[in-house]
């Protein structure tokens, strides 16, 4: 297969400015995060001694619906359930030179609504939905309706299996 260079990455389009939790949160503290910042998940990271943020984990608005409904019905646990313990692990990640055709083939086939983007195991980015779709339409835009990826899109049945762009932790 023939690799796109003219084609926009998730450098490209991905937010930098990305609202990250740290693992020791609780979920209240977890769930007010998530109504002020008006996000439905986050990332969860560790910062290291020089400022980088590590990603460890992923939270979303399910996770902590599930676990403070099951502590208040159920009483509390033994330790308090923090971003740490409830976190999907190992998040699917992409890398910020994924090209937009390969990022809408794993949106598409996996559901997904956001992807963190890392650069050796350090969170840089998060790439959404929206991001690809408004990034798919400027490119058309651009290009105008008769471009080369119009009239000869890759096959993305064939994108959604390289497993050399997702990143698992």
């Amino acid at each position: 297969m023939t690799t796109r260079t003219d084609v926009p990455r998730a450098a490209d389009f991905m937010s930098r400015q990305v609202q990250t939790i740290d693992p020791e949160m609780t979920l209240v503290e977890i769930a007010d995060f998530l109504f002020k910042h008006e996000v439905s998940n986050a990332p969860v990271v560790e910062k290291t001694e020089d400022g980088k943020k590590h990603l460890v984990g992923f939270v979303s608005e399910g996770d902590v619906l599930e676990h403070l409904s099951n502590e208040m019905f159920y009483g509390s646990p033994n330790r308090p359930f923090t971003a740490g313990t409830v976190m999907k692990r190992h998040p699917v990640c992409v890398d910020a030179n994924a090209d937009i055709f390969s990022l809408a083939s794993v949106f598409v086939s996996h559901r997904f609504r956001h992807l963190p983007v890392v650069e050796s195991g350090v969170l840089v980015g998060i790439v959404s939905r929206s991001d690809i779709l408004r990034a798919l339409i400027k490119c058309m835009r651009e290009r105008g309706h008769e471009s080369d990826l119009m009239r000869n899109p890759p096959d993305l049945s064939q994108l959604k299996n390289m497993r050399f762009l997702l990143q698992g932790r």
